[in-house]
């Protein structure tokens, strides 16, 4: 006689393989997950690093406008005081150029570029031009990250007022005995006067004075001495000497 086939009971290895099945699967979900989400932090880091940038770029751009300006004022006598020592400029400024073209070189685009409180500084937010991408998390495909940043315009100089070599030097007393003897010789010798100066105008042709020198400036530079001669502006300071620029804490 044939024995009847007995029925085949489950095995525990059968029974766990679609648990392992799961959780791959969940660990796979899990490891895209975070894939996701450094990816969404190295975007706002990017978005981030071209915000400081375009606001620094803000900045340095507002500072050489400043030196324009104080080399302006130089030249045509005009008040200087507020642009060195204020960082104020009274013409209308363009910094938001510079803004737009490193940020667009960091990846991003300039959503919002305008002068902030306390003035000298400017903000600047930004938008990463490129999104998350496709991921396993719903709605992230078109997201873009957004970052703001602002940056000051510090002025650093004040009055010196103990400019460096500076120092009067001292007359004896033989000089002053010259210069008298002198003057006797130019009032009354050559016969009373005959070739003195009575025939000469000390204050040139025509009663034209001579034009003034334009005085020379001392300035402290964050403890640093700097002399401005409106006479020379070819030697004028870097404007870095006269501005610091730095991001906002």
């Amino acid at each position: 006689m044939r024995r009847a086939p007995s029925a085949r009971r489950p095995t525990d290895a059968g029974q766990a393989f679609p648990l392992y099945i799961t959780a791959v699967a969940g660990l796979l979900f899990l490891a895209l997950a975070f894939f996701t989400v450094g990816r969404a932090g190295a975007t706002k880091n990017g978005a981030q690093t071209a915000a400081d940038a375009a606001a620094l770029a803000a900045a340095q751009s507002y500072r050489d406008q400043l030196g324009t300006g104080f080399l302006h004022a130089l030249r045509t006598d005009a008040a200087w005081q507020g642009i060195v020592f204020e960082g104020q400029l009274t013409a209308a400024v363009d910094v938001c150029g510079a803004a737009l073209r490193f940020a667009k070189s960091n990846g991003a685009s300039v959503r919002d570029c305008a002068p902030a409180h306390p003035p000298p500084s400017f903000t600047v937010a930004v938008e990463s031009l490129r999104g998350i991408g496709k991921s396993v998390i719903p709605g992230t495909e078109g997201k873009k990250a957004t970052a703001t940043a602002t940056a000051v315009v510090t002025p650093l100089c004040v009055p010196d007022a103990s400019p460096p070599n500076q120092e009067p030097k001292p007359s004896s007393s033989k000089e002053k005995g010259d210069k008298g003897d002198e003057g006797g010789k130019g009032e009354g010798g050559e016969g009373g006067g005959g070739k003195g100066d009575g025939g000469r105008n000390d204050e040139g042709k025509g009663g034209e004075k001579p034009p003034e020198r334009p005085a020379v400036l001392f300035l402290d530079c964050d403890g640093k001495h700097v002399t401005i001669d409106p006479g020379h502006p070819d030697r004028l300071p870097d404007t870095a000497e006269l501005f610091a620029v730095h991001l906002a804490d």
